[in-house]
């Protein structure tokens, strides 16, 4: 090999951020792994496409805030209670298959955007501190509908508890007949990859979506934004309307992933379900190559493949390696490798903001 063309190769992995190549490196070993241990290829790539429907819409809601400055949105619980509360709203009513799918998509999109624009107002509030204040709010909107879930005038007997009031955990969506009504959409099978149609069309129509909105005038205004405030507001730019439409964006955005994460599991989590779900959305978004100033949807998208993939074949593989081991006790081992990874991608890329790296 040529000194030029070595030197294009460590060129190209040279502009690959170091955690999108560990956690490359790690998908690949086990999926190598698996394989050695009798998984077939296609199964394990078809868990993987199943947790990256599902999850890549609440990742694609960081792009909006991270363009505008506000940066990774780890006020993600927002927009999850937003588009949780549409569908209890929605099942309350009965609807029920493809009616409640929309109905709930339209509802959450609302509700989001009305409390994406309250959120705004407070992040421009607190300019400079939102990376401090953003989790807090997230888990302030969790604990508060923890209240709201207990106290809402709903009877629906698939919905309550079976003694006293309030809505149960997990609200089974089978009894709408709204479960997996994406997943099964033109959905094929070839061998063991099972391929899920609609959820991967939803995605990718977002991911459009969002691609096409930041080739706008209003797009580019609010990436001027994020890229330099002073500049912008010189070139007539508001700021801080672009400031709370991204979070209006951002938060609606994800209300509607939590629609398309409960339909794909079958079910409506409450209370404490939102509380932690901002750390892997900003972690798979941060593995596909963003930054805290800049994010495309080429990140989200590759992000979610490696990150969720990882975490959708770790289980089995390792429950295959480990024959005879506790399947309770591997999946807690498993799940804190899953807390290191995640966790330590957000510490790599919070110390590179706080150098000012890019």
């Amino acid at each position: 090999m040529s000194e030029l063309t070595k030197s294009n190769v460590f060129g190209v992995f040279g502009k690959i951020p170091v955690s999108t190549l560990a956690v490359s490196g790690l998908y690949i070993i086990v999926l190598i792994v698996g394989v050695i241990n009798g998984f077939t290829f296609t199964r394990l790539i078809s868990d993987s496409l199943h947790l990256f429907g599902v999850w890549a819409i609440l990742v694609l809601a960081n792009v909006p805030s991270i363009q505008s400055g506000i940066g990774p949105n780890f006020a993600l619980p927002i927009g999850v209670v937003s588009g949780l509360l549409a569908m209890v709203l929605v099942l309350s009513l009965n609807l029920m298959g493809v009616v409640f799918l929309i109905v709930a998509t339209l509802v959450a999109i609302v509700i989001g955007s009305a409390t994406g624009y309250l959120y705004g107002r407070l992040m421009n509030a607190a300019k400079g501190s939102e990376m401090a204040i953003a989790p807090y709010t997230g888990f302030a909107i969790t604990a508060l509908f923890s209240l709201v879930w207990l106290a809402l005038p709903i009877r629906h007997t698939h919905m309550v508890f079976f003694l006293g009031d309030g809505l149960r955990h997990q609200i089974m969506l089978e009894n709408w007949n709204a479960n997996a009504l994406l997943s099964n959409f033109l959905s094929f099978q070839i061998f063991d990859l099972e391929v899920r149609t609609g959820e991967l069309m939803v995605v990718f129509a977002a991911c459009f979506l969002m691609w096409m909105f930041f080739r706008t005038k209003t797009g580019i205004a609010m990436s001027a934004v994020g890229r330099n405030p002073m500049f912008a507001k010189a070139a007539g730019i508001n700021v801080d309307r672009s400031r709370i439409l991204a979070n209006m964006i951002s938060t609606a955005v994800a209300a509607v992933g939590v629609v398309v994460y409960a339909q794909g599991f079958g079910f409506v989590q409450l209370y404490d379900f939102p509380m932690m779900m901002a750390f892997p959305a900003v972690a798979c978004i941060l593995v596909g190559g963003a930054t805290g100033q800049r994010a495309k949807v080429t990140n989200v998208i590759v992000g979610a493949i490696l990150f969720q993939g990882l975490l959708a074949i770790a289980l089995p593989v390792f429950t295959r390696v480990i024959a005879g081991t506790d399947v309770d006790g591997l999946d807690g081992v498993v799940n804190q490798i899953r807390m290191i990874i995640q966790n330590g991608i957000i510490l790599y890329a919070l110390s590179l903001m706080s150098k000012g790296g890019k």
